[in-house]
Formats: C-alpha cells, structure tokens, sequence
C-alpha cells in the first residue's frame, strides 16, 4: 500500500485548519479482497497518522528547543479488534437539515444528535463540523470537501464502519465527543480513504 500524499485532497484540506478529522488515501496494487482489504487500509492509515503525530511533535521540539516530554507518546493498537459492518455511502455522506441557529451558535437538526457516551458512534459530517471548539464550517464545506475527496461520484463506493476500541488513538474522543472510523473503497479510482476522528473538550 501506499498514500496518495500528491493528491489534490490533502492541499484542499491543508486549508481547513480547524477539522479534526485525520484522511488517509491509498493506493493498493493488490487486488480487492473486501473486507480484509478495507481492515489492511485501516490499519495502514493509523500507521501513518500516528508517523504523522510523531513527526509534528519532533518538528515542535526542533522549532522551539525543548523536548514536549521525555518519553514518546505510548502508541498502541490491536487491529485483531477492530470489527466493521458495511453501510451505503448515503449513509456516510449524510447531510442534516439545519431548522435553526441560535444567537450563541447552537445549531439544531432534523435529526438527533449522537450520543457517544452510551457507545454511539458520531456520523462524519458531525466529525467534520460539530467540534468541541466552534470550526465554524458547515454543509457547504462538507459537500465541497467531498467533492475532491470523491471526484468521480459516489455511485461506487463501498464503506465500512469501524468500531474505535482498538487503539488508543481514541482514547480521548472515548471522554466525550465521540469517536469514528470508516474506510471507503472507491470503485471507479481503486483507492482507499480511511476517515478517523477523535477529540475532546
């Protein structure tokens, strides 16, 4: 496997710098096997995202002359654990009506909100615009992301849903605002896109 790391996607999303949501997309020479593919790009995505983490807290240490703390961050994870079901990529790509914002933000839906402490998993569009700290994005951002994320439509899309027991990647999301992993094989680009979130307050 390899990251598509010169795809036009990455410097879109470069620019929204108050998502949170780490993508990885892969490119496979090997042909698709369904399900374990999908759980070898999950689990080559969290490779690379926590690569990513360890070389941003390496620059930071460089930049300012002191090490953040002395012993690397103890990455763990178990991809044994890690179980998905399949949904439709509507699913996935559901975008919530907004009936109406308060004067201090609030945003209310045509649907419930999750509830992450009673296990629920939050839906990607949450993931990208219900942060704890206001993103201030919304619809239009989500489906302009997507758009470069899936240049090709959505038509061919085969997604699984991750459970988010089994790294402590998660860890924080676990406290409170919630967790999330999906992996997304496009059909018509034979790639992969792992979508992971986690955050707190």
């Amino acid at each position: 496997m390899l990251e598509l790391i010169n795809d036009p996607f990455y410097e879109l999303i470069g620019k929204y710098d108050r998502c949170i949501i780490d993508y990885c997309l892969i490119e496979d020479h090997t042909p698709h096997q369904g399900y374990r593919s999908h759980k070898d790009a999950v689990l080559f995505a969290m490779l690379k995202v926590i690569e990513r983490y360890i070389d941003t807290q390496l620059e930071s240490e460089v930049r300012y002359g002191r090490k953040i703390q002395d012993e690397p961050y103890p990455w763990n994870l178990d991809i044994a654990k890690a179980k998905a079901h399949q949904i439709d990529a509507e699913t996935l790509l559901h975008v919530p009506v907004i009936l109406r914002t308060d004067r201090i933000g609030h945003r209310f839906y045509d649907c419930s909100l999750p509830d992450p402490l009673n296990g629920e998993q939050i839906p990607y569009w949450y993931a990208f615009w219900e942060t704890p700290h206001t993103s201030g994005y919304g619809p239009d951002e989500f489906r302009r992301v997507n758009s470069v994320l899936f240049p090709k439509g959505t038509d061919e899309l085969e997604v699984y849903e991750w459970t988010t027991d089994w790294s402590n990647y998660f860890e924080a999301g676990r406290e409170w605002w919630g967790t999330a992993c999906w992996s997304v094989y496009d059909q018509r680009m034979n790639r992969y896109i792992v979508i992971m979130a986690e955050t707190t307050d």
